[in-house]
């Protein structure tokens, strides 16, 4: 899939190789522990955040975090550099903004139904 990857799906039909790509991408994301992590890798000082900041946030052992963000990690929402004994963790943004990207035409009127400003 492209940086641009596909026309939001209120434009034109998904090709059958970008719905794939794009059912990965949503798959990844479709858990509760993953959605939470990429929010907190998102919005954590400095846009990255240590593995040692995420565990404490779930009631889940460290060997199950682990795997969550292996999952993110594969799908490729997220990137991590290992620093000492600690691995950090950022967000991919061209790939996470495929995924707004595709509902993006939908979202606005939505937004001006709801008396917001657009986005």
């Amino acid at each position: 899939m492209s940086l641009e990857c596909c026309a939001p799906i209120a434009r034109e039909p998904l090709s059958e190789s970008d719905a794939a790509e794009l059912a990965a991408l949503l798959k990844a994301v479709a858990d509760p522990v993953r959605l939470r992590l990429l929010s907190i890798i998102g919005s954590h000082a400095g846009g990255e955040a240590c593995v040692c900041d995420l565990t404490g946030s779930f009631d889940l052992t460290a060997p199950t975090i682990s795997h969550h963000l292996k999952i993110l990690r594969t799908a490729g929402l997220i990137d991590g550099e290992r620093r000492g004994t600690w691995v950090y963790y950022r967000i991919i943004p061209e790939t996470v903004n495929k995924l707004g990207a595709l509902f993006a035409p939908m979202a606005e009127p939505a937004r001006a139904d709801l008396g917001l400003a657009p986005a």
